[in-house]
């Protein structure tokens, strides 16, 4: 009797589940954001947030929580209810990297359900312009010759920009001092100022204000030239060779939402980045969609494991602790 019993509340419960993740979603979504407004993870969030909204039926509501590189607002989402109302966008910054430098209250792989890998974009070298540098190899040059370390803009510890500087102090040997912010586009907004010196900042982030003259660009960390901005030679070309880096993003949900969940949110997704108009405001900002066959939950999940196994050697060598 009481198996039977067991095995009604058992089944009530899976269909009261179902019915939820049917009903999915009722009310509007939180999109967290772990870094400021402005910067090219929100820029894309809201692109993204614009466009899923007609698929979903429910507006997702941007929420932007800074600090810590990033952790403190994917922490947010780790504890959030697993019912596909909080949703992280990140990034290799925020979700490898981070697991290296910071003790989390949380595990970058076991606590997220990965829903789909979102477009990437190369890093690019920037300087303000009163750096006396025209060329990549004419800073280097520079950076060497200089008697203290040129000051580096990062978006925190273990940030895209950041773990871009330390990759490229490990390859030249060249050292950086990091000044880090909430986000990098109030480290854009130094740099124009001229309050730092450098940065190896996200395309999209830099590249309005490459074409607007306010910072100079000297390379691309890719093999090849962006089609929007064709006249920055890659890393190859201009003396850094292979020094190759490609900053994705992706979106996860807490552990245990519901598969369906899961699904309609990465259908959601994948509409929206298959709209001419997305895509168009994408390739503006440098930015290149990820493959066809690289959409699916599962690719994300694989792809992040193969970049914690690519990265966390180096920036544990690198002994980058922050508590």
């Amino acid at each position: 009797m009481q198996k039977t019993v067991l095995a009604a509340l058992l089944a009530l419960l899976a269909l009261g589940g179902n019915a939820r993740a049917d009903d999915y979603p009722s009310h509007p979504i939180t999109l967290v954001v772990p870094f400021s407004a402005g910067g090219p993870t929100d820029s894309m969030a809201r692109i993204m947030a614009d466009r899923m909204k007609t698929t979903l039926g429910q507006s997702l509501l941007i929420e932007n929580v800074t600090g810590a590189g990033g952790s403190i607002g994917v922490g947010r989402v780790a504890r959030a209810a697993p019912d596909g109302y909080t949703v992280s966008i990140g990034h290799l910054g925020t979700h490898v990297a981070n697991g290296a430098i910071y003790k989390l209250g949380y595990d970058l792989v076991a606590d997220f359900e990965p829903v789909v890998l979102l477009p990437s974009n190369p890093m690019v070298f920037v300087s303000t312009n009163a750096v006396p540098a025209k060329s990549l190899g004419e800073l280097l040059a520079w950076m060497k010759a200089k008697p203290t370390a040129p000051t580096a803009g990062t978006a925190g510890a273990g940030s895209a920009s950041h773990v871009a500087g330390l990759y490229f102090e490990s390859v030249t040997g060249i050292k950086l001092q990091f000044v880090p912010y909430r986000g990098t586009a109030p480290a854009m907004t130094d740099l124009v100022a001229g309050q730092i010196q450098v940065m190896i900042d996200q395309t999209s982030n830099s590249i309005n204000q490459i074409r607007a003259g306010t910072i100079r660009a000297y390379a691309v960390t890719d093999e090849k030239r962006l089609e929007t901005a064709a006249d920055i030679p890659t890393v190859d070309e201009a003396g850094l060779p292979g020094f190759h880096m490609q900053l994705w993003s992706g979106f996860w949900v807490p552990k245990g939402t519901p598969k369906e969940i899961v699904a309609k949110l990465n259908a959601a997704a994948v509409e929206a980045m298959n709209d001419p108009a997305v895509r168009a405001k994408f390739e503006n900002l440098g930015l290149v969609m990820p493959p066809k066959d690289q959409l699916t939950p599962e690719a994300l999940g694989a792809f992040q494991k193969s970049e914690i196994a690519k990265w966390w050697p180096m920036l544990k060598a690198a002994n980058v602790k922050v508590e």
